[in-house]
């Protein structure tokens, strides 16, 4: 009778060890479902020990005090869902406290009676009444109170959910106080009763569970993905299937004869063929995945799976794959083998621009006042065509186009939706499976509608994005080369100008012409330019700064101040374009010369900084104030010269300057003139100082 009571305990105790930690499982941490795990704890704790002590043969009070724990926290975890889920007895906190109080309280005057029962041997029967017993009485007496009332104050329509956690702590309770009243009524413990407690308490459990598994609010977190499920039935399926074929095989032996043998080699190579075919059957497949979602979940989709995988399709492949790669997770969503999608272009006007598996001939286009283009935008509902030709009243007066109904394999038209808009569609083919649509189908493909609309847009805008990219590149190639012609026809045009004067000057005409050579060399590298579709970037020249510069003042030299030019470190070098330099440089210059009045003072300097070449244009004009330095100098296309300039000058020196390492700093302030220092990385093997370097002020 021992084996039956220990096995009974540790049967139960091995059932609420189970729900205590299927309880814990998980990231929710309400307070009741923290409650419930742990009155699921102390029940399998108490029961392991009841367990233990009674294979050793020895019914000590330990038992006896863990089963007061045990009630108390069954009690407490009644009382607070009274109170806290359900608004009921007590109605309120301080209530409920009291209550929890007077449980300890009479759970610890129990626990002394027992504990001076233990050490004194006294019975404590008194008036024919065994009060330890009396007490656990008592407390089933308040277990199946508490039950009665959470049942009671629960709404009609939320009992679904509660009835079943009732019946499960409301049986522990019922078997406790039918034990504890016949053992006061016979002043003795059944031990028949006693042996069957701990199965009592394990059937007890999946009652428990299944009102865990309908209420959200003490709900385990643990779930089984559907992929698991099918796998597993489909290994199930694969292993009732090589039984049955063994025992086909054995058979077709055994009454084979002489051939047995050989009927039972080719009864499995057979049997081997249609297993491997029944595996590969997509039809057969899809079937089970039905099966399984009808019979098995609350839901169709395991949305978390189908998530991942939609979104990991779309990430996947080349970016300029994204259309094949919409079409193809849209139908993997409904099991379809193939589909095509239509997008909106120019003129609103949709048409199809990629397939996946469904090759088809040339679609006509869909305006964008088709009542199939409408319906989607207004609607944004999937059409079932199949459900279209049944009933097509459900579809509010839809007429579909006739070339889309004469395409045999088409089933599903899903919108794509983006800010509101319509952006495209997707024709679905028709699964290998029949299949029912519900809500959760047009749940799940109306945001992945809007998520694979995302990325097509997203795709669109790059694309368009790199288009205007080469457009800017032309654009700013263009806006370079207008500058610099305007500064080459402004040069000749001076030339031209003292033409009349001077042509019988050899020295003049030695400049014309020295002059004239430049500008033609300048033309060509912009024609270069202009058919190249970009500014040059040519690498690796060096560029001596003292002669370049001597080109420069010589250049300006035709207008008044006439630079001068001021070398502080001989043989300073850089590696740069030298042709985009001497613009660069130029521009400076002339820039000083504009805003300087002719009796004024243009100076070029050429020092070495540590390991940086500056060449500094100080002028003595008006000068610049702070904030247009820094808000508008170097802002391309904002200009101070109306019609005669282009506001390019300054921002294209300090791109090209930056491009080759360098940087452009300027000093300015009204009435004082101005300093531009452009600084460039020296070409290795500098002298550290050929002369004395001069000091410059700024």
């Amino acid at each position: 009778m021992l084996d039956i009571a220990v096995t009974s305990y540790a049967v139960g105790a091995a059932a609420f060890a189970g729900l205590a930690l299927a309880l814990l499982t998980g990231r929710r941490a309400r307070l009741q479902k923290r409650l419930l795990a742990w009155a699921a704890f102390l029940n399998a704790v108490w029961m392991a020990t009841a367990a233990y002590d009674t294979a050793d043969r020895y019914f000590g009070a330990l038992i006896l005090v863990l089963e007061l724990f045990r009630d108390l926290s069954w009690s407490v975890f009644l009382l607070y869902v009274l109170v806290y889920t359900h608004g009921s007895l007590p109605r309120s906190s301080r209530r409920f406290r009291t209550s929890v109080a007077a449980l300890f309280a009479f759970t610890a005057t129990v626990a002394l009676l027992l504990y001076y029962r233990q050490i004194t041997g006294a019975s404590l029967v008194s008036f024919g009444i065994d009060w330890p017993i009396a007490g656990y009485l008592s407390y089933a007496i308040v277990g199946l109170v508490l039950v009665e009332q959470l049942f009671r104050n629960t709404p009609q329509q939320l009992r679904r959910s509660i009835k079943y956690l009732c019946l499960g702590v409301g049986a522990l309770f019922a078997y406790d106080f039918y034990l504890y009243s016949n053992a006061l009524l016979f002043q003795r413990i059944d031990f028949v009763l006693w042996e069957a407690r701990g199965f009592a308490n394990a059937l007890v459990v999946p009652v428990i569970g299944i009102a865990v598994a309908r209420d959200p609010r003490w709900s385990v977190d643990i779930t089984v993905s559907r992929r698991m499920v099918f796998h597993t039935a489909a290994l199930l399926g694969t292993g009732l299937y090589l039984l049955a074929m063994a025992a086909g095989g054995y058979y077709v032996r055994h009454f084979g004869g002489s051939w047995g043998v050989v009927a039972q080699t080719l009864f499995f190579f057979g049997a081997g063929i249609v297993l491997l075919i029944l595996l590969f059957s997509e039809q057969l497949r899809a079937r089970l995945r039905v099966l399984i979602n009808k019979n098995f979940f609350h839901y169709k989709y395991d949305y978390r799976d189908e998530w991942l995988r939609f979104i990991r399709t779309l990430a996947s492949g080349e970016p300029t794959q994204i259309r094949e790669r919409v079409v193809l997770a849209m139908a993997r969503i409904v099991d379809s083998p193939g589909g095509v999608l239509w997008m909106r272009r120019e003129g609103g006007v949709y048409e199809a621009v990629s397939h996946w598996n469904m090759a088809q001939p040339t679609l006509p286009p869909v305006a964008p006042d088709d009542p199939l283009a409408r319906f989607l935008e207004e609607q944004e509902w999937f059409i079932d065509i199949d459900e279209f030709g049944r009933d097509p009243e459900r579809y509010r007066g839809l007429r579909l186009p006739d070339w889309l109904l004469r395409i045999s394999s088409a089933a599903l038209i899903v919108p794509l939706m983006f800010h509101e808009r319509l952006l495209g569609f997707v024709v679905l083919a028709r699964p290998s499976t029949r299949r029912r649509y519900n809500w959760e189908d047009y749940d799940l493909l109306k945001t992945a509608g809007r998520q694979a609309a995302s990325h097509l847009a997203q795709l669109e805008a790059s694309q368009a994005l790199a288009v205007a990219r080469q457009f800017e590149a032309f654009n700013r190639c263009s806006a370079y080369v207008v500058h610099d012609l305007k500064n080459l026809i402004a040069q000749l045009s001076l030339v031209l100008s003292n033409a009349a004067r001077h042509r019988g000057n050899p020295a003049f005409m030695e400049d014309v012409l020295h002059t004239v050579e430049n500008s033609v060399a300048m033309m060509q590298r912009l024609l270069a330019q202009v058919r190249s579709g970009g500014i040059e970037q040519r690498e690796g020249d060096r560029v001596d700064l003292e002669r370049l510069l001597s080109e420069v003042a010589m250049t300006k030299a035709g207008r008044r101040p006439v630079p001068r030019v001021e070398v502080g470190h001989h043989g300073l070098a850089v590696h740069a374009d030298r042709d985009r330099l001497v613009a660069v440089i130029g521009h400076i210059v002339q820039n000083a010369q504009d805003a300087t009045p002719e009796d004024g003072e243009v100076v070029l300097r050429l020092f070495r900084s540590d390991d940086t070449a500056v060449i500094e244009v100080r002028d003595t004009g008006g000068g610049m104030d702070e904030t247009f330095v820094r808000e508008c100098l170097f802002q391309p296309f904002y200009t101070t010269k109306g019609e005669a300039g282009m506001g390019i000058g300054a921002y294209e020196a300090q791109e090209y300057v930056r491009s080759v390492g360098g940087e452009v700093e300027v000093e300015s302030a009204r009435g004082a003139g101005t300093v531009f220092r452009v600084r460039l990385p020296a070409a290795d093997g500098q002298p550290s100082s050929g002369v004395e370097r001069r000091q410059v002020n700024g």
